[in-house]
Protein backbone atom coordinates (compact mmCIF):
# COMPACT_ATOMS: atom_id res chain seq x y z
CA UNK A 1 0.00 0.00 0.00
CA UNK A 2 1.50 3.27 -1.23
CA UNK A 3 1.44 6.62 1.10
CA UNK A 4 -1.49 7.79 -0.99
CA UNK A 5 -3.42 4.74 -0.15
CA UNK A 6 -2.93 5.11 3.01
CA UNK A 7 -3.79 8.94 3.18
CA UNK A 8 -6.51 8.70 1.10
CA UNK A 9 -8.14 5.63 3.42
CA UNK A 10 -7.05 6.88 6.51
CA UNK A 11 -9.72 10.11 5.79
CA UNK A 12 -12.17 7.47 4.77
CA UNK A 13 -12.06 5.20 7.64
CA UNK A 14 -11.35 8.63 9.96
CA UNK A 15 -14.56 10.30 9.14
CA UNK A 16 -16.54 6.98 8.95
CA UNK A 17 -15.27 6.36 12.53
CA UNK A 18 -16.26 9.62 13.92
CA UNK A 19 -20.14 9.40 11.78
CA UNK A 20 -20.09 5.80 13.57
CA UNK A 21 -19.52 6.91 17.04
CA UNK A 22 -22.37 9.68 16.85
CA UNK A 23 -24.35 7.67 15.64
CA UNK A 24 -23.71 4.97 18.40
CA UNK A 25 -24.21 7.46 21.45
CA UNK A 26 -27.65 8.24 19.96
CA UNK A 27 -28.76 5.06 19.06
CA UNK A 28 -27.82 3.74 23.01
CA UNK A 29 -29.10 6.85 24.18
CA UNK A 30 -33.04 5.71 22.65
CA UNK A 31 -31.93 2.05 23.79
CA UNK A 32 -32.00 3.41 27.21
CA UNK A 33 -34.77 5.62 27.20
CA UNK A 34 -36.56 3.49 25.38
CA UNK A 35 -35.69 0.48 28.24
CA UNK A 36 -37.04 3.14 31.17
CA UNK A 37 -40.92 1.45 30.95
CA UNK A 38 -39.24 -1.55 32.03
CA UNK A 39 -36.87 -0.55 34.78
CA UNK A 40 -38.12 -1.25 38.50
CA UNK A 41 -40.08 -4.11 37.15
CA UNK A 42 -38.86 -6.99 39.15
CA UNK A 43 -34.90 -7.04 39.35
CA UNK A 44 -34.46 -4.68 35.62
CA UNK A 45 -32.63 -1.87 37.58
CA UNK A 46 -31.80 1.35 35.93
CA UNK A 47 -27.90 -0.67 35.72
CA UNK A 48 -29.43 -3.26 34.10
CA UNK A 49 -30.90 -0.84 31.74
CA UNK A 50 -27.52 0.69 30.69
CA UNK A 51 -25.65 -2.81 30.68
CA UNK A 52 -28.68 -3.86 27.50
CA UNK A 53 -27.98 -0.64 26.04
CA UNK A 54 -24.56 -1.36 25.54
CA UNK A 55 -24.87 -4.88 24.81
CA UNK A 56 -26.68 -4.12 21.72
CA UNK A 57 -24.03 -1.81 20.51
CA UNK A 58 -22.23 -4.24 18.28
CA UNK A 59 -26.00 -5.44 16.87
CA UNK A 60 -26.34 -1.57 16.48
CA UNK A 61 -22.98 -0.83 14.84
CA UNK A 62 -23.96 -3.75 12.30
CA UNK A 63 -26.85 -2.22 11.27
CA UNK A 64 -25.86 1.02 10.76
CA UNK A 65 -22.74 0.31 9.20
CA UNK A 66 -24.22 0.59 5.64
CA UNK A 67 -25.27 4.29 6.32
CA UNK A 68 -22.21 5.46 7.92
CA UNK A 69 -19.81 4.05 5.50
CA UNK A 70 -21.79 6.13 2.95
CA UNK A 71 -21.91 9.24 5.33
CA UNK A 72 -18.39 9.05 6.20
CA UNK A 73 -16.80 8.48 2.82
CA UNK A 74 -18.59 11.57 1.36
CA UNK A 75 -17.48 13.72 4.29
CA UNK A 76 -13.53 11.88 4.08
CA UNK A 77 -13.33 12.32 0.51
CA UNK A 78 -15.53 15.83 0.38
CA UNK A 79 -12.90 17.14 2.47
CA UNK A 80 -10.09 16.15 0.11
CA UNK A 81 -12.25 17.73 -2.85
CA UNK A 82 -12.78 21.07 -0.98
CA UNK A 83 -9.38 21.70 0.06
CA UNK A 84 -8.54 20.93 -4.00
CA UNK A 85 -6.25 17.87 -3.24
CA UNK A 86 -8.09 15.44 -4.84
CA UNK A 87 -7.98 17.77 -7.88
CA UNK A 88 -3.88 17.88 -7.37
CA UNK A 89 -4.37 13.93 -7.11
CA UNK A 90 -5.85 14.08 -10.56
CA UNK A 91 -3.15 15.89 -11.80
CA UNK A 92 -0.61 13.66 -11.23
CA UNK A 93 -1.92 10.91 -13.59
CA UNK A 94 -3.90 9.19 -10.54
CA UNK A 95 -6.90 7.79 -12.66
CA UNK A 96 -10.52 7.04 -11.55
CA UNK A 97 -10.06 3.87 -11.39
CA UNK A 98 -6.97 4.50 -8.87
CA UNK A 99 -9.44 6.01 -6.50
CA UNK A 100 -11.83 3.40 -6.93
CA UNK A 101 -9.75 0.99 -5.91
CA UNK A 102 -8.19 3.08 -3.09
CA UNK A 103 -12.32 3.84 -2.01
CA UNK A 104 -12.94 -0.37 -2.30
CA UNK A 105 -9.94 -1.05 -0.32
CA UNK A 106 -11.12 1.21 2.45
CA UNK A 107 -14.72 -0.21 2.02
CA UNK A 108 -13.22 -3.85 2.42
CA UNK A 109 -11.45 -2.69 5.96
CA UNK A 110 -14.97 -1.80 7.03
CA UNK A 111 -16.10 -6.04 5.93
CA UNK A 112 -13.66 -7.02 8.29
CA UNK A 113 -15.04 -4.52 11.03
CA UNK A 114 -18.63 -5.44 10.20
CA UNK A 115 -17.74 -9.35 10.52
CA UNK A 116 -15.53 -8.98 13.75
CA UNK A 117 -18.71 -6.72 15.53
CA UNK A 118 -20.80 -9.39 14.29
CA UNK A 119 -18.98 -11.75 16.16
CA UNK A 120 -19.14 -9.77 19.22
CA UNK A 121 -22.74 -9.99 18.97
CA UNK A 122 -22.36 -13.07 21.23
CA UNK A 123 -21.86 -11.16 23.74
CA UNK A 124 -24.64 -9.22 23.58
CA UNK A 125 -27.42 -12.37 24.41
CA UNK A 126 -29.89 -10.33 26.41
CA UNK A 127 -30.73 -9.08 23.17
CA UNK A 128 -31.81 -12.42 21.71
CA UNK A 129 -34.25 -13.48 25.05
CA UNK A 130 -37.96 -12.86 24.38
CA UNK A 131 -38.76 -12.17 28.53
CA UNK A 132 -42.92 -11.36 27.11
CA UNK A 133 -42.37 -14.99 25.60
CA UNK A 134 -43.46 -12.53 21.96
CA UNK A 135 -41.50 -15.11 19.66
CA UNK A 136 -42.08 -18.30 18.35
CA UNK A 137 -40.89 -20.82 16.50
CA UNK A 138 -41.90 -24.13 15.30
CA UNK A 139 -39.92 -27.60 15.50
CA UNK A 140 -40.49 -31.24 13.98
CA UNK A 141 -39.12 -33.97 15.63
CA UNK A 142 -40.49 -37.37 14.21
CA UNK A 143 -43.72 -37.61 14.96
CA UNK A 144 -44.25 -35.07 17.29
CA UNK A 145 -44.69 -30.80 16.12
CA UNK A 146 -43.19 -28.45 19.25
CA UNK A 147 -44.45 -24.77 19.08
CA UNK A 148 -41.62 -22.82 22.17
CA UNK A 149 -42.55 -19.19 22.37
CA UNK A 150 -39.87 -17.56 24.41
CA UNK A 151 -36.73 -18.13 25.79
CA UNK A 152 -36.04 -16.38 29.36
CA UNK A 153 -32.36 -18.10 29.30
CA UNK A 154 -30.24 -20.99 28.00
CA UNK A 155 -32.60 -23.91 28.84
CA UNK A 156 -35.24 -22.56 30.44
CA UNK A 157 -38.29 -21.12 27.59
CA UNK A 158 -41.86 -20.57 27.40
CA UNK A 159 -45.03 -21.54 26.58
CA UNK A 160 -44.47 -25.46 24.83
CA UNK A 161 -47.47 -26.45 22.43
CA UNK A 162 -47.00 -30.46 21.44
CA UNK A 163 -48.97 -31.93 18.33
CA UNK A 164 -48.56 -35.45 18.75
CA UNK A 165 -49.20 -37.29 15.06
CA UNK A 166 -49.69 -40.62 13.84
CA UNK A 167 -47.97 -42.13 11.25
CA UNK A 168 -50.92 -41.02 8.60
CA UNK A 169 -50.11 -37.70 9.95
CA UNK A 170 -53.73 -37.67 12.25
CA UNK A 171 -53.68 -36.14 15.33
CA UNK A 172 -53.40 -37.94 18.27
CA UNK A 173 -53.09 -35.74 21.11
CA UNK A 174 -52.42 -31.98 21.82
CA UNK A 175 -50.54 -30.95 24.83
CA UNK A 176 -49.97 -27.16 26.35
CA UNK A 177 -47.36 -26.45 29.02
CA UNK A 178 -46.77 -23.49 30.98
CA UNK A 179 -42.81 -23.74 30.81
CA UNK A 180 -40.19 -25.79 29.28
CA UNK A 181 -36.70 -26.85 31.01
CA UNK A 182 -33.90 -28.61 29.41
CA UNK A 183 -33.27 -31.63 31.59
CA UNK A 184 -30.51 -33.12 29.56
CA UNK A 185 -29.88 -35.99 27.21
CA UNK A 186 -32.81 -35.16 25.23
CA UNK A 187 -35.50 -34.75 28.67
CA UNK A 188 -37.89 -31.98 28.86
CA UNK A 189 -39.38 -30.99 31.80
CA UNK A 190 -42.85 -29.77 31.25
CA UNK A 191 -44.71 -27.97 34.02
CA UNK A 192 -48.34 -27.18 34.30
CA UNK A 193 -48.33 -29.29 31.52
CA UNK A 194 -52.24 -29.92 29.80
CA UNK A 195 -52.99 -32.33 27.16
CA UNK A 196 -55.65 -33.31 25.23
CA UNK A 197 -55.67 -37.69 23.50
CA UNK A 198 -58.29 -37.79 21.08
CA UNK A 199 -59.11 -42.05 20.67
CA UNK A 200 -61.99 -42.48 18.07
CA UNK A 201 -64.80 -40.54 19.15
CA UNK A 202 -63.91 -39.59 22.57
CA UNK A 203 -61.26 -37.34 23.73
CA UNK A 204 -59.52 -38.14 27.56
CA UNK A 205 -58.02 -35.04 29.17
CA UNK A 206 -55.39 -35.07 31.34
CA UNK A 207 -55.25 -32.65 34.54
CA UNK A 208 -52.70 -30.52 34.81
CA UNK A 209 -48.69 -31.40 36.44
CA UNK A 210 -45.74 -32.36 34.71
CA UNK A 211 -44.34 -34.42 32.07
CA UNK A 212 -41.14 -35.51 30.96
CA UNK A 213 -40.89 -35.21 27.44
CA UNK A 214 -38.46 -37.37 25.12
CA UNK A 215 -37.31 -35.14 22.26
CA UNK A 216 -34.20 -35.14 20.00
CA UNK A 217 -34.51 -31.69 19.63
CA UNK A 218 -31.96 -29.78 22.07
CA UNK A 219 -32.29 -26.69 23.94
CA UNK A 220 -29.30 -24.84 21.92
CA UNK A 221 -30.87 -25.57 18.99
CA UNK A 222 -34.19 -24.53 20.14
CA UNK A 223 -32.95 -21.30 21.33
CA UNK A 224 -31.73 -20.66 17.19
CA UNK A 225 -35.46 -21.64 16.18
CA UNK A 226 -37.04 -19.48 18.55
CA UNK A 227 -34.40 -16.28 18.34
CA UNK A 228 -34.92 -13.73 15.35
CA UNK A 229 -33.45 -14.54 12.08
CA UNK A 230 -31.81 -11.65 11.44
CA UNK A 231 -29.97 -12.09 15.29
CA UNK A 232 -28.42 -15.38 14.16
CA UNK A 233 -25.18 -16.24 12.46
CA UNK A 234 -24.88 -17.27 9.14
CA UNK A 235 -23.56 -21.06 10.44
CA UNK A 236 -26.66 -21.03 12.70
CA UNK A 237 -28.72 -20.25 9.63
CA UNK A 238 -27.41 -21.99 7.31
CA UNK A 239 -28.01 -25.18 9.75
CA UNK A 240 -31.75 -23.95 10.57
CA UNK A 241 -32.17 -23.85 6.46
CA UNK A 242 -31.24 -27.39 6.09
CA UNK A 243 -32.89 -28.77 9.00
CA UNK A 244 -36.49 -26.91 8.04
CA UNK A 245 -35.67 -28.13 4.37
CA UNK A 246 -35.20 -31.65 5.60
CA UNK A 247 -38.64 -31.48 7.22
CA UNK A 248 -40.65 -29.99 4.94
CA UNK A 249 -40.95 -26.42 6.55
CA UNK A 250 -41.04 -23.08 5.22
CA UNK A 251 -37.09 -21.49 5.12
CA UNK A 252 -38.12 -18.60 3.40
CA UNK A 253 -37.49 -16.34 6.20
CA UNK A 254 -33.91 -18.08 7.02
CA UNK A 255 -33.23 -18.04 3.29
CA UNK A 256 -33.60 -14.56 3.19
CA UNK A 257 -31.91 -13.37 6.31
CA UNK A 258 -28.80 -15.65 5.31
CA UNK A 259 -28.12 -13.78 1.89
CA UNK A 260 -29.28 -10.66 2.66
CA UNK A 261 -26.81 -10.66 5.36
CA UNK A 262 -23.99 -11.55 2.84
CA UNK A 263 -25.76 -8.93 0.34
CA UNK A 264 -25.78 -6.54 2.95
CA UNK A 265 -21.94 -6.75 3.13
CA UNK A 266 -21.03 -6.53 0.08
CA UNK A 267 -23.04 -3.33 -0.24
CA UNK A 268 -20.85 -1.77 2.12
CA UNK A 269 -18.00 -1.50 -0.74
CA UNK A 270 -20.03 -0.20 -3.00
CA UNK A 271 -21.45 2.27 -0.02
CA UNK A 272 -18.00 3.98 -0.15
CA UNK A 273 -17.44 3.88 -4.14
CA UNK A 274 -20.56 5.71 -4.75
CA UNK A 275 -18.75 8.45 -2.68
CA UNK A 276 -16.37 9.37 -5.69
CA UNK A 277 -18.69 10.39 -8.56
CA UNK A 278 -20.15 12.84 -5.77
CA UNK A 279 -17.69 14.16 -4.34
CA UNK A 280 -15.64 14.93 -8.60
CA UNK A 281 -18.83 16.18 -9.66
CA UNK A 282 -21.17 18.73 -9.28
CA UNK A 283 -21.05 18.41 -5.36
CA UNK A 284 -17.29 19.09 -5.60
CA UNK A 285 -17.90 22.23 -3.71
CA UNK A 286 -20.67 21.49 -1.32
CA UNK A 287 -20.87 21.73 2.55
CA UNK A 288 -20.60 19.07 4.84
CA UNK A 289 -23.68 19.06 5.74
CA UNK A 290 -25.10 18.88 2.02
CA UNK A 291 -23.40 15.76 1.84
CA UNK A 292 -24.22 14.05 4.83
CA UNK A 293 -28.49 15.03 4.00
CA UNK A 294 -27.30 13.37 0.41
CA UNK A 295 -25.83 10.26 2.64
CA UNK A 296 -28.47 9.79 4.81
CA UNK A 297 -31.39 9.70 2.00
CA UNK A 298 -29.56 7.20 0.38
CA UNK A 299 -29.09 4.97 3.59
CA UNK A 300 -32.44 5.71 4.65
CA UNK A 301 -33.56 4.52 1.32
CA UNK A 302 -31.50 1.53 1.28
CA UNK A 303 -32.79 0.43 4.47
CA UNK A 304 -36.05 0.97 3.45
CA UNK A 305 -36.19 -0.97 0.26
CA UNK A 306 -34.20 -3.54 2.57
CA UNK A 307 -37.40 -3.64 4.51
CA UNK A 308 -40.33 -3.70 2.62
CA UNK A 309 -38.38 -6.31 0.68
CA UNK A 310 -38.13 -8.49 3.70
CA UNK A 311 -42.17 -8.13 4.22
CA UNK A 312 -42.46 -9.29 0.09
CA UNK A 313 -40.67 -11.96 0.60
CA UNK A 314 -42.94 -13.34 3.24
CA UNK A 315 -45.94 -12.49 2.50
CA UNK A 316 -46.07 -12.81 -1.16
CA UNK A 317 -44.14 -15.95 -1.24
CA UNK A 318 -41.21 -14.42 -3.81
CA UNK A 319 -37.79 -15.59 -4.04
CA UNK A 320 -35.66 -14.99 -0.99
CA UNK A 321 -32.47 -15.12 -2.82
CA UNK A 322 -32.98 -12.60 -5.54
CA UNK A 323 -35.17 -10.20 -3.54
CA UNK A 324 -32.04 -10.23 -1.11
CA UNK A 325 -29.74 -9.17 -3.83
CA UNK A 326 -31.87 -6.47 -4.84
CA UNK A 327 -31.23 -3.40 -3.00
CA UNK A 328 -27.55 -4.23 -2.85
CA UNK A 329 -27.05 -4.73 -6.51
CA UNK A 330 -29.56 -1.43 -7.13
CA UNK A 331 -26.59 -0.10 -5.11
CA UNK A 332 -23.76 -1.11 -7.33
CA UNK A 333 -25.68 -0.61 -10.72
CA UNK A 334 -26.11 3.12 -9.71
CA UNK A 335 -22.22 3.42 -8.02
CA UNK A 336 -20.91 1.77 -11.53
CA UNK A 337 -23.02 4.34 -13.96
CA UNK A 338 -22.14 7.33 -12.16
CA UNK A 339 -18.19 6.57 -11.79
CA UNK A 340 -18.07 5.50 -15.65
CA UNK A 341 -19.56 9.40 -16.22
CA UNK A 342 -17.15 10.77 -14.17
CA UNK A 343 -14.56 12.47 -15.71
Amino acid sequence: MSILDRYIVRAILGTVLMVMTVLLVLGALFVFIDQQEDVGVGHYTALGALWYSLLNLPQLAYELLPITALIGSLLGLGSLARGSELTVIRATGVSIARLASIALLAGLLLVLFEVTARAQKAFSKLSNVSFGGGGGAWVRDGDLILNVAGQSSQRQFGTMEIFELSPEHQLLALGHAAHAAAEGRGKWLLSDYRESRFEADTVTIRPPGQRILQSNVSAGFLGLAVEDPKQLTERALWRLIRYFQSNGLDTREYVFAFWSRIARTVGIMFAVLLAIPFVLGSMRSAGAGTRMMLGLLIGIGFFLLQRLIESGTVVFQLNPVVLAWIPTALLALLSVILLARTR
